[in-house]
């Protein structure tokens, strides 16, 4: 059963039907899912989804599909990790790392979208899917589409990183490297989009693809005991994830699964593409482009999508927004991992690295719940810290060898 009602605009809230449509076509807004919430609230209950597997379709009735999921059901429900030992090194209480550094099946967040949009995009009857991606989403979209039996066009900046490049050729798509930024790359798929009859997840198919984020939200409160964390930090490149963890949490509260929502939520940018986080500090609703210059190329987005609704997230939730710098991304991705033994890639690296500085700043309590968002493994991007971490130390095969070594 369905609760889909349809498509709405999220600027003048003129109503669509269930289409692969993206765009309002009186006011040109991006378009979101409705649900039917009176029915789904006597759908789904905690023992409900408690009794489902382990994956992140056990909140279906919350995502917009019509039949029965056919993708990605070996993923979401990653671990939520009591950072114990971060907590100590930050001078704080209570922190935990939502870690999908380790999503099945391609590390990092993004498979929880691929896996709604290629299910939606198989009940519209489309036989090939598409992206613009600065890396995650490439790999998801390649390594999935394979396993549903999809042909697959991939598009990326033509200088990612080469472990995400290979992360995406590996399943045999067609990878198309494309001379400019990623904000360069959307503009052309855009233009694809709009002559080919694909699936292209983050434009065509987008408000169905978005809407897998809220699982991240989801696990983070049923993990926590069916409660709401007090603080959830996360990083923004189109700014959809924050918004829809966000809307995850609004959307368990309205149907009876959280007693109350007292979360405040922070948006994290490298310092070297940061609209969003500028738009906070300034105050502004406009999201003002910028051309990114930054290591933490998952995050690159210039001018973001869902920027504005991203600021709109923070200042809703009473949260706040801070950038980092590549040195500062570099330096939380090793506190991290040699605090919690996760290697996240650099995205995580901005999320951790604004959270230090927030905390810092005191605009998160040392004494409340913390959830910082971490959403790629440090496997996809080891360029950025393989020139700060050291060297292997050679010794001959002796012990006498060896010995001199640990007197040293």
């Amino acid at each position: 059963m369905s609760y889909v009602k349809g498509l709405r605009c999220r600027e003048c809230s003129r109503h669509y039907p269930k289409e692969a449509l993206f765009v309002c076509e009186y006011c040109f807004g991006p378009l979101e899912v409705g649900y039917n919430y009176d029915k789904i609230k006597e759908a789904l209950t905690k023992d409900v989804i408690e009794s489902r597997p382990k994956n992140l379709w056990r909140y279906r009735e919350l995502l917009p599909i019509d039949g029965k999921p056919t993708d990605g059901l070996n993923s979401g429900f990653t671990p939520l990790v009591a950072a114990h030992n971060l907590a100590k090194a930050l001078g704080v209480k209570e922190l935990y790392i939502k870690d999908d550094s380790v999503s099945h099946p391609t590390l990092s967040f993004k498979d929880r979208v691929v896996a709604v949009a290629l299910s939606k995009a198989k009940e519209f009857g489309f036989n090939v899917v598409a992206c613009a991606s600065t890396g995650n989403l490439a790999n998801a979209v390649a390594s999935q589409a394979r396993a549903a039996r999809l042909k697959s066009y991939i598009f990326i900046p033509s200088d990612l990183e080469m472990t995400k490049i290979v992360g995406t050729l590996i399943y045999g798509p067609t990878l198309v490297a494309v001379e400019g930024n990623y904000d360069e790359v959307n503009r052309l798929c855009s233009e694809i989009a709009s002559k080919y009859k694909w699936a292209f997840v983050n434009i065509n198919i987008r408000p169905y693809y978005a809407e897998g984020s809220k699982t991240f939200g989801y696990e983070i409160a049923e993990q926590l005991g069916w409660k709401a964390p007090r603080h959830i930090i996360a990083p923004c490149a189109g700014g959809s994830l924050i918004t829809k963890i966000w809307k995850a949490l609004k959307e368990f509260k309205e149907i009876g699964l959280l007693d109350g929502l007292n979360t405040k939520m922070y948006a994290a940018q490298a310092a070297g593409c940061s609209p969003i986080v500028n738009a906070v500090k300034e105050n502004s609703d406009i999201i003002k482009p910028v051309r990114p210059k930054t290591i933490a190329k998952s995050l690159a987005i210039g001018n973001p999508a869902d920027g504005y609704y991203a600021v709109n997230t923070v200042k809703e939730s009473g949260g706040w927004a801070e950038s980092v710098s590549d040195e500062e991304i570099v330096d939380a991705i090793k506190l991290l991992a040699e605090t919690e033994g996760i290697f996240t890639e650099t995205a995580g690296g901005v999320t951790l690295g604004a959270t230090k500085k927030l905390i810092a700043q005191g605009r998160i309590p040392k004494d409340e719940v913390i959830v910082v968002s971490i959403t790629g493994n440090g496997l996809k991007t080891q360029e950025a810290v393989i020139d700060k971490i050291g060297k292997p130390i050679k010794i001959k095969p002796s012990l006498e060898s060896f010995e001199k070594l640990v007197n040293a």
